[in-house]
């Protein structure tokens, strides 16, 4: 019995094409969790894709898809003498965002592959305009290493980001930087398509992990199995800190807890008054001893009966309701990225 993500093998990779057709030059992101999907299987899609460079999160991630895709491998975190492997990859491309980071990774290995971060509006990491300006003088005067261009991590939300954009191309060109190769995340289609006319003698490379592995959300379903089932009364204890049922009804033991990821939720931007009116109302169901699952049965979103466990969930259903049998599936709405299934099925 298990937390079971089912995909419809053709949509998803219908999806895929789509994303590649308006964007050949896409860079796959692969990192974390691989999107609920897994990095090794994201690395396999990728390679099928025929794409020459695959991005991972960290170098602790190189080991899952190294030997499921055979080109590039394109490292997002910042290189950092603590952090990155000893041994020099020729397949490997490094993120650098200082000028000591530069020296460091050069000195170590003279022949490195790695792009210079600008930093953004994000203020995540990478150089200033004069810093960039600092790193292309020094890279003048010790040439080391093949540079493969300078990249761009934008914010998700906002409006357009063509403005920023427009300005940091023009640092990087200050820079006196030669190569013409662009490393973006989370510009729209229109956006990198205005970029490219803007500046046709760049190559755009757009960085895409979400709208390629999950851009059709119908092609995913997510099931758990019910592995239990007890009718109780008004009053009857149950669990693990003795709750007492509410009302009559059935305790349902369901596939799903916090090892999967259920019942923990990653903080929201919370940037309108209706979510942050649902904040309220869930903390308010919260005190009171009533949480909403992600655990739907007959279409309707059941409670928990008391906090996920580590590998099931006990829902409640009152009286009256339909009950699922043991061994049925019943639907779950989960965030894919903060997921782990047991079981990933493609067809």
């Amino acid at each position: 019995m298990s937390l079971t993500l089912y995909v419809d093998a053709a949509r998803f990779r219908a999806n895929q094409h789509r994303v590649l057709a308006l964007a050949p030059e896409v860079v796959p992101v692969a990192k974390g969790n691989g999107y609920g999907l897994g990095n090794a299987r994201l690395a396999t899609e990728a390679a099928s894709l025929g794409v020459d460079t695959l991005a991972v999160g960290t170098y602790a991630e190189l080991g899952e898809v190294s030997e499921h895709f055979p080109g590039s491998l394109l490292v997002l975190t910042p290189w950092r003498s603590f952090e990155a492997p000893q041994a020099p990859n020729p397949r490997v491309i490094h993120t650098v965002g200082r000028l000591e980071d530069l020296q460091g990774l050069l000195g170590r290995d003279p022949e490195a592959r790695f792009v210079l971060e600008r930093m953004t509006s994000m203020l995540r990491h990478g150089f200033s305009a004069r810093g960039l300006r600092e790193a292309g003088e020094w890279l003048d005067a010790n040439p080391a290493g093949t540079f493969e261009g300078v990249a761009f991590h934008l914010p998700m939300t906002g409006a357009s980001h063509l403005s920023e954009v427009q300005r940091l191309m023009t640092d990087a060109v200050a820079a006196g930087l030669p190569a013409t190769t662009i490393w973006v995340s989370h510009l729209t289609d229109a956006e990198l398509a205005s970029l490219g006319r803007s500046w046709p003698d760049y190559t755009i490379r757009p960085r895409i992990g979400t709208s390629l592995w999950l851009g059709d959300r119908d092609a995913f379903t997510v099931k758990a199995s019910v592995l239990d089932s007890h009718e109780v009364d008004r009053g009857d204890i149950f669990g693990y800190r003795g709750r007492s049922a509410p009302k009559s009804g059935t305790i349902l033991i369901v596939s799903g807890g916090t090892a999967h990821g259920i019942g923990l939720e990653a903080p929201t931007g919370a940037n309108t008054m209706k979510a942050r009116a649902s904040a309220i109302a869930r903390g308010g169901m919260d005190a009171a001893g009533f949480v909403r699952s992600p655990y739907s049965i007959g279409g309707k979103q059941r409670l928990f009966a008391e906090p996920p466990h580590m590998q099931a969930s006990m829902l409640f259903v009152p009286a009256g309701s339909p009950v699922p049998a043991v061994g049925e599936e019943i639907d779950v709405r989960v965030r894919y990225t903060a997921t782990s299934f047991d079981r990933v099925e493609i067809g």
